[in-house]
């Protein structure tokens, strides 16, 4: 009797923890288990702002996926999702290679929102993968290195466009990493300016009004030119340009106002609610049994009005009740209600700040810092345990991981 194939689309963090899952979940040869990811490693997505301002080596964020799976349980594809049909059952790669699955995952992933606004896309960088923020990184050598050419004021104009998650924690790491870059270049560090642009009232708008200021007080410390309530309308190769005609001179925009799910998932036969992929209380895609669906792509209703948000904590709940179903599918046995439970959220502001909530209690300070740094330790343990642990904070050597050169 054949075994059942079951295809892990996407290696981020629902994709890879649901696999890594499943090798201690099913038994020997019950199932024929393959991720399929357009890299070879995996990055620690929020991590990435770190990679951008040049304030953490790459091998603390990208890790081999060979280092972090069972060769013997598990296999592993590098190739792109070109097309997914679930109608014949069939997942086409970018190399060709067309795969025949029994049980499907779709963790695929996201893509950046750019809400159709000229230049984005063309002139912004994007905190959207390991490889792109890499980019960010080389984006701020080059303009600190030409402007000791020109001495064009623009090249040390650094703007975060977005005052998230992700923007608060761009900025206090750009704080923190560019003076330290400038000496390098012999640029003074005074010369350089850094701009929150966000279109909401506040940062975190989503935080409670002391947190709020508490994050504009760190920030104006660092010298941060927060300008909130402002909308980019345009954004060129030199410059962005917002409401009521305010020019911003840079030639360095992060962006990180947004994701919305793969594309590709519009075009596979499933049906699309929100430009997502609707899931029931088992995290099966609706109407199909063998479709399974988590994270950035997945839509689950928390109530009638409102869905869970495409964090990182919630792919890693979804990913721990997504295994158990999966295998649950193939020995026939009753499914798993997934249900989330918000643990609190903590944003760093560089490396000795962070602001945030857990439970009942607001954090703010170095405490806050010490807890995100648990945060990160508790995911590197649900990955690979202790010795993961161990191996990052010890600096041990990773297998080597090579850039691709699609994002």
């Amino acid at each position: 009797m054949n075994k059942p194939k079951v295809f892990i689309l996407g290696a981020g963090y629902g994709g890879l923890v649901t696999g890594t899952k499943l090798e201690k979940i099913l038994k020997s040869g019950e199932a024929d288990v393959t991720i399929v990811n357009k890299h070879d490693y995996h990055y620690i997505t929020t991590q990435l702002h770190k990679i951008g301002a040049g304030t953490a080596t790459d091998t603390k964020v990208a890790l081999p996926i060979s280092e972090l799976i069972d060769p013997s349980k598990t296999n592993f594809k590098k190739a792109m999702v070109s097309s997914i049909n679930s109608s014949s059952r069939r997942v086409t790669l970018d190399t060709g290679e067309v795969l025949e699955y029994d049980y499907l995952l779709i963790a695929l992933g996201f893509e950046v929102e750019t809400y159709g606004i000229p230049g984005i896309k063309e002139h912004a960088f994007q905190i959207r993968s390991f490889r792109s923020t890499k980019a960010i990184y080389h984006q701020i050598h080059k303009q600190l290195a030409l402007y000791k050419e020109d001495l064009d004021p623009s090249r040390l104009t650094f703007v975060v466009a977005g005052g998230g998650f992700t923007g608060v924690e761009m900025l206090g790491e750009l704080a923190e990493g560019i003076p330290a870059l400038c000496q390098n270049y012999d640029i003074p560090s005074d010369l350089i300016k850094i701009i929150a642009v966000e279109a909401a009232p506040s940062v975190l708008p989503f935080f409670e009004e002391e947190s709020i200021d508490y994050t504009n007080r760190v920030l104006e410390k660092f010298n941060i030119d927060i300008r909130t309530g402002a909308k980019i309308l345009e954004c060129t190769p030199k410059m962005i340009t917002l409401e009521n005609n305010v020019e911003i001179p840079t030639r360095t925009v992060i962006w990180s106002c947004g994701v919305k799910a793969n594309s590709i998932i519009q075009d596979c036969g499933l049906p699309i609610e929100k430009v997502k992929l609707p899931v029931d209380s088992m995290l099966r895609v609706q109407g199909m049994e063998n479709v399974f669906c988590i994270g950035d792509c997945a839509l689950f209703m928390k109530d009638e009005k409102s869905a869970l948000p495409p964090t990182a904590q919630v792919a890693l709940q979804e990913a721990s009740v997504c295994a158990e179903n999966i295998a649950a599918s193939i020995r026939k046995s009753p499914l798993k209600l997934f249900e989330y439970h918000h643990k609190g959220s903590v944003a760093s502001i560089g490396n000795l700040a962070a602001v945030g909530k857990v439970g009942k209690f607001r954090l703010s300070g170095l405490f806050a810092a010490f807890m995100k740094k648990v945060i990160e330790a508790r995911y590197l343990f649900i990955l690979g345990g202790p010795a993961l642990i161990l191996k990052q904070n010890l600096n041990l050597k990773h297998g080597s991981v090579k850039l691709a050169a699609k994002n």
